[in-house]
């Protein structure tokens, strides 16, 4: 396949907080062939000077580890159609690509910023972050220092999107800790034993955000937005309209820390309503270890629900959006409780594995402590099985792991989950990265049982991806799904920027609704089914 990914986390044996943190993975198609393209973000040394083991990282070739760039060479069927038997197939073109990220990576983000069709690339890391702008010929150009987008500190997931319905993408950056490895103190688990420290050991430095001039800059607005007045020490970070006003707001998660829910005020600030929403603290009033985040309409009430993955021996929350922003934590009666109890998840997503049209649940789990049991002669133990969740319809998930997941048994240290239909069969698939392991591509062999509805989302002025567009498809009178486009969430990670809606056993769609960035709402009819469509701002029937 082609896929061949190892991460190196920089361990020495001195446990830094870094080394049990990254990385992250982006699902994107960055020669706009059709099908997705990965890019895996790269750990690399902590302490200055320090050369990597090869025998704890085989990598090829001379120099520091970095991360790399997978192209999709999907090939085409004997029937003309692309499937996934004997076709997914990637070539590292890293090289080719001029992408040269090798300093300590976390996360990544995808976004347009320059309106021009092409997906551009934001790598997080430990240190100075980097901007990458898509050339439209598989190359790209470094314009950190160009754009203004740099953030020299402990950078973890980001997200793009457009606050100010302006045509232009936005950037928000998630800050987790004031770690070095000359600040590092040694800690202690509750056995005695060395173990990693917990982060708020560190000083939370504070996000930031940064607003699309359109003109190839970006200028810092954290103070004057309003983002400057709240500290956490961020890891997961989603983008969506919690309120129904029409604007996007965001919803960080925060390790150790309440979290943080910024309501869009309209006029270029936020506000952090988390407390009063509902959505700060578990329904028990306690700040949780918040890792990976995810935000979708899981009910099928048109409203954005919020998922937030913790620590083992809290719970995952599951805060479900009353209308108007108003959250209730129904993790219990929803019945992740104790499934959560067991693990620490980090990526997240609700996504439809079997597009039966409602939103199921997967959690990639990897301890950040060392576990009561070691397993002997584990030099890093660390490693959890992943879960994977089934949506009922009625209110409630129930694990199916052991039935459905194959492989996410193995105990390993997973991080980022990626989610996008990288064989183009109409299911969503998922990567998932391992820290200090492999990454591990899981195709989804369910889904396309049932019918399904994709689609690309092209606006006229906020280019190729219409991040933030939502998209009501109505399967029959009392029956509709409500979805958004969007790249962030999870975890250090960026997905699929297409609609892939499930539709069960129905075999057409009635009217597509779509409600685009600057406000303005379509509708398409007679939509086929069971394939993508590109839907363009400007070609449906507008509505009021």
């Amino acid at each position: 396949m082609g896929l061949k990914f190892q991460h190196y986390n920089g361990m020495t044996g001195k446990l830094y907080l870094p080394e049990i943190m990254g990385s992250g993975v982006a699902l994107f198609d960055f020669d706009n062939d059709g099908d997705l393209d990965v890019f895996l973000v790269q750990g690399n040394v902590l302490e200055p000077g320090a050369q990597p083991a090869r025998t704890q990282f085989p990598w090829r070739g001379p120099g520091l580890p970095r991360s790399r760039l997978f192209r999709n060479d999907l090939v085409a069927g004997k029937d003309g159609s692309r499937t996934h038997k004997f076709s997914l197939k990637f070539t590292d073109v890293t090289e080719k690509s001029g992408i040269v990220a090798d300093g300590y990576g976390m996360g990544v983000a995808v976004g347009d910023i320059n309106n021009d069709g092409w997906a551009d690339l934001y790598i997080t890391n430990l240190g100075a972050n980097q901007m990458y702008l898509n050339k439209g010929d598989g190359t790209f150009s470094e314009v950190t220092g160009k754009t203004g987008t740099d953030d020299p500190r402990w950078s973890t997931s980001a997200a793009f999107f457009d606050y100010d319905r302006d045509g232009w993408l936005d950037l928000m950056v998630v800050n987790y800790a004031n770690f070095s490895a000359t600040n590092s103190p040694t800690c202690y688990a509750v056995t005695s034993a060395r173990d990693y420290c917990t982060p708020r050991v560190f000083r939370a430095p504070g996000n930031r955000l940064f607003h699309n001039k359109g003109n190839g800059t970006f200028e810092d607005v954290t103070v004057s937005a309003g983002v400057d007045k709240e500290f956490g020490h961020g890891l997961g970070v989603v983008s969506a309209d919690f309120d129904g006003d029409g604007w996007t707001d965001i919803y960080i998660a925060n390790d150790g820390d309440p979290n943080q829910l910024w309501l869009n005020q309209k006029d270029g600030t936020f506000k952090n309503e988390a407390f009063l929403a509902g959505a700060a603290v578990n329904r028990d009033g306690k700040a949780e270890a918040g890792m990976g985040v995810d935000a979708g309409d899981f009910d099928g009430n048109a409203t954005e629900d919020i998922f937030v993955t913790h620590l083992m021996d809290e719970t995952n929350t599951l805060y479900v959006n009353l209308g108007k922003a108003l959250f209730e934590d129904r993790t219990r009666e929803a019945g992740l409780g104790m499934p959560g109890h067991r693990f620490t998840g980090f990526g997240t997503a609700f996504f439809d594995y079997d597009n039966d049209g409602w939103l199921d649940l997967l959690v990639a789990n990897g301890a950040v402590q060392f576990l009561p049991l070691m397993r002997k002669g584990d030099p890093y133990p660390l490693g959890q099985p992943n879960q994977l969740f089934h949506n009922d319809g009625r209110g409630k998930f129930v694990e199916v792991t052991d039935n459905v997941a194959v492989g996410f048994q193995l105990l390993e240290v997973s991080r980022a989950a990626a989610f996008g239909d990288l064989d183009n069969d109409g299911d969503t698939d998922v990567l998932v990265t391992n820290s200090n392991g492999p990454a591990r591509l899981f195709l989804n062999q369910v889904g396309s049982r049932n019918h399904w509805l994709g689609l690309q989302l092209i606006s006229k002025n906020a280019g190729r991806y219409a991040l933030g567009a939502q998209v009501e498809i109505v399967i029959s009178k009392n029956n509709f799904r409500w979805r958004r486009v969007r790249t962030d969430g999870s975890y250090l990670s960026a997905n699929d920027p297409r609609v892939l809606v499930g539709l069960g056993g129905a075999a057409a769609v009635e009217p597509v609704r779509v409600l685009w960035p600057d406000g303005t709402v379509e509708e398409w009819k007679g939509t086929p089914v069971d394939q993508y469509v590109t839907l363009r701002e400007g070609t449906g029937s507008q509505k009021q």
